[in-house]
């Protein structure tokens, strides 16, 4: 009597086996091929869900996959623990952040351990340890002393009422109000800490040493918007100079009025008193909107006059200043000249407030007149109306590929009012958050010595435990009698105060994958013997909402610790790759998954009462279920909605291989005879299983390489009563079904691989072999057409000569049907191993 499949027994029990004999423990092996496989670090929220499991079981499924195929395999775990839902809960709940980060964590640690992955748990990294931290600020010392970390005022969301900074998810709603209070929120600037990641644009361009997914390129590529085009100086009439950054210099002589943010700071010197109070009104208006608002190309344009006047410096003429939202202080120099006729943005300003509009590029074969267009004309022509440049031609391309930018540049350049230059969308990395729970910026202000780095020695700087968390969310470091004052490390004076600020999460996420090779390494962030081996990581897996900025951050992150030096102690042990293109790149691949919807197609939501929750899944179809299902449901960079009884076709799956291994030696009838042409058949499913999954998993499509075990499932279904169980194929195609199994289903692959006797783990074990050979069919069916239409399909040797093929064709009773009475047929055309169609 074959005993039943439970798979919450076999689960606990395989999960306790394998942690007790360490077999997932990595360990540098210089004679292995290394694999370091790294799927993004969870936030400790309080519970797993779904979309954890989405992305990590796949992901587990692919680094168990590479270690049976021979690759010394790195797969570990940890949490992003410091943030801003952790200072929330302790308003909200009355408990500390660090209470509530651990507790969370320990919960999220028992499900992650429930999900069976090769997680490597002796090297789990928490970034609100201090021995994680220490070296986050280690770091911090690091750019600084290297000139990538400055401090500058820059404008952060402010709530006056709360007397506190806010991020972003804590402004709600299209007027911009505080989560907390419902008061208007208001931009206010700070002196805060940036990262020159702008000095890396043109290197973060080059993706040549990284197969990432083509979108997640395209996404950076468009963020750090590099241009090609000429800074201009125009000039105030009172003499202030207004630098402008402009793409298209071939139409600087249809600038009809110019245009700057409201954060400029020559907008309150300029302004006449005439028209002061409205700028004001407009100013603090603009304060008011996000800049994603602003930018938006649906929005309707709007402002205001200053009352002052600008020289263009190109032809002398004097133009309007007006105030408008749609220019950003944070690209070029905040100011824009302004040419309505060739820009959308402009045009619909200029029509809203009665401005000129004048044509200086007049496409071929048309005559545009400013007055009477009703769009703005962006594409290639001829330039009119700009003195000595009449008649240039100018096409569509960028910069200096366009002749007309070409030779305007080079007349600005030789004039002396302008030159030739690149801006970048992208902007130096803030990292300041006037938050608690977050690293502490390691430096000190003192009156005397100005900004001094705290002693390496004296890392970490501890976040105080006894703080007090008031409900206006204003940081309690602020607030705390003692931690902000410190003695100054260069001149001894004990008034010196440490910085309030606490660094962007995003710095602990950016070098997380090196402290992984040795978390408890108390003399360097990262063991060097461990660098030279693992790295760089091999295998990254995580969302794309992360392209801009965290997947954007680690790259900049691993090319300044390149340039401070951070490598030097490693060298590679393979001695053809060099430090310098090892650690470049963070991650070599990159694939992303999709995201699970609730079964209503919503996003799932507690709030909603619509969530799969993975620990009632486990305790009801076991772990193996929910991981394969996940992989088996959708395609994996898809995603899509839930269906709970989708998971249902799953559960049937593996105890139908449950009932072929453990049942197969029941209908034993050893004198029976087995026909050559059905061991065939069987070997040639198999291998052609071996082939397909492998090439499966090799491109992250789970969804199909179940699918192809399934078929193997049913080929072993219709064997097993027969006498072809007693053969070595059939204990053969057993054993290989079990491990292609295994990176997807670990329980139930180990429990049966122990029940055939195969030698402990399966995990270790080598990947099956396919061979094409064997896995070639014997026959195909070809498809007969008579012009173009299906008439007949036949069975034909799947070495078949065109000839041959042809020849069968013509012969086929069903085709002879329709040939009777025919002429001849004009041709015949034969697609190998597919179809013969017949025109007749």
């Amino acid at each position: 009597m074959a005993r039943e499949y439970i798979p919450q027994e076999i689960e606990t029990k395989w999960q306790k086996h394998w942690e007790d004999t360490g077999l997932y423990r990595s360990k540098v092996d210089p004679n292995a091929p290394k694999h370091y496989a790294l799927t993004m670090l969870p936030y400790p929220s309080g519970d797993l869900h779904i979309g954890h499991w989405y992305a990590m079981a796949p992901s587990d499924t692919r680094a168990r996959y590479m270690r049976m195929r021979g690759f010394n395999v790195l797969f570990p775990m940890g949490f992003d623990a410091f943030g801003l839902p952790a200072e929330n809960a302790a308003i909200k709940r009355n408990i500390h952040p660090k209470e509530w980060t651990y507790s969370n964590i320990s919960n999220m640690r028992r499900q992650l351990k429930s999900m069976g992955a090769m997680f490597d748990w002796a090297r789990e990294a928490i970034s609100s340890d201090p021995k994680y931290y220490r070296w986050t600020q280690w770091f911090f010392i690091q750019f600084f002393n290297h000139g990538l970390a400055y401090k500058k005022m820059a404008p952060v969301d402010f709530c006056p009422a709360c007397n506190t900074t806010l991020a972003r998810e804590q402004v709600w709603g299209e007027d911009r109000r505080c989560e907390r209070c419902e008061t208007r929120v208001i931009k206010k600037n700070l002196n805060q800490w940036f990262f020159r990641i702008t000095d890396y644009a043109d290197d973060l361009l080059d993706f040549s040493g990284i197969q990432w997914p083509e979108r997640v390129v395209a996404m950076q590529t468009n963020w750090i918007g590099r241009s090609e085009g000429a800074e201009v100086i125009f000039t105030t009439e009172r003499g202030d100079e207004l630098p402008v950054f402009t793409t298209r210099p071939d139409t600087l002589w249809g600038a009809t009025f110019m245009v700057m943010a409201p954060e400029h700071p020559l907008v309150a010197a300029l302004t006449t008193d005439e028209q002061r109070t409205e700028v004001q009104a407009y100013v603090e208006q603009a304060a008011r909107a996000s800049d994603i608002e602003r930018e938006s190309a649906e929005r309707e344009k709007t402002g205001v006059f200053t009352g002052a006047y600008a020289i263009n410096p190109v032809n002398g003429e004097r133009i309007p200043i007006w105030v408008a939202d749609y220019v950003m202080m944070t690209y070029g120099s905040g100011a824009i000249m302004a040419v309505p006729a060739h820009d959308e943005r402009d045009f619909a300003f200029a029509r809203k407030y009665g401005l000129a509009v004048r044509v200086v590029i007049q496409p071929e074969g048309e005559s545009l007149d400013g007055a009477t267009m009703s769009a703005a004309y962006v594409g290639g022509g001829v330039m009119v109306n700009s003195d000595q440049f009449n008649g240039t031609v100018v096409t569509d391309d960028k910069g200096r590929r366009n002749p007309g930018i070409s030779q305007v540049i080079d007349w600005l350049e030789q004039n002396q009012i302008g030159h030739e230059a690149i801006s970048y969308r992208l902007r130096d990395w803030l990292i300041s958050r006037q938050r608690y729970w977050g690293a502490p910026i390691p430096m000190i202000h003192c009156p005397d010595c100005g900004i001094v780095p705290v002693p390496m020695d004296d890392l970490p700087v501890l976040l105080p435990d006894d703080v007090k968390f008031v409900p206006t969310g204003e940081s309690p470091l602020k607030l705390h009698p003692a931690w902000k004052f410190t003695t100054c490390p260069q001149c001894g004076r004990e008034d010196a105060e440490r910085e309030m600020d606490t660094m962007d999460t995003f710095m602990c996420s950016s070098w997380y994958q090196y402290r992984y090779l040795s978390p408890d390494e108390d003399s360097y962030p990262f063991d060097p013997e461990e660098a030279s081996y693992w790295l760089p990581v091999d295998q990254y897996t995580g969302g794309i909402e992360h392209a801009t900025m965290h997947l954007l951050y680690t790259r900049f992150f691993t090319r300044a610790m390149r340039d401070c030096g951070v490598f030097q102690p490693v060298r590679p042990m393979n001695p053809d790759l060099q430090p310098d293109t090892i650690f470049t790149e963070p991650m070599t691949r990159l694939h992303n998954q999709g995201i699970i919807l609730a079964e209503d197609r919503e996003k799932m939501s507690k709030s909603r009462g619509n969530v799969a929750d993975p620990d009632d899944l486990v305790e009801k179809y076991g772990a193996d279920a929910v991981r394969a299902y996940l992989m088996f449901a959708f395609k994996w960079e898809q995603g899509g909605p839930w269906d709970s009884q989708g998971i249902n076709g799953v559960v049937r799956f593996l105890n139908d291989v449950w009932s072929l291994v453990t049942e197969y030696q029941s209908v034993s009838d050893a004198q029976m005879t087995v026909p050559a042409s059905a061991i065939r058949a069987l070997e040639r499913k198999v291998h052609q299983t071996i082939l397909d999954v492998t090439a499966d998993i090799e491109e992250f499509s789970f969804n199909t390489s179940i699918a192809k075990l399934m078929e193997l499932r049913n080929t072993l279904q219709e064997f097993s009563d027969t006498p072809v169980v007693n053969t070595s194929a059939w204990r053969q195609a057993i054993r290989t079904l079990l491990l292609l199994m295994a990176p997807i289903t670990p329980h139930i692959a180990e429990e049966l691989w122990q029940f055939i006797g195969g030698e402990y783990s399966i995990h270790q074990q080598p990947w099956p072999e396919g061979n094409e050979s064997i896995a070639a069919e014997e026959t195909i069916t070809l498809v007969v057409q008579v012009n173009g239409k299906v008439r007949d399909r036949i069975q034909v040797p799947a070495d078949i000569s065109e000839s041959e093929a042809k020849q069968i064709a013509l012969e086929s009773d069903a085709i002879g049907r329709f040939l009777q009475g025919q002429k001849p047929p004009r041709k015949i055309v034969y697609v190998p191993g597919r179809l013969v169609n017949i025109v007749l």
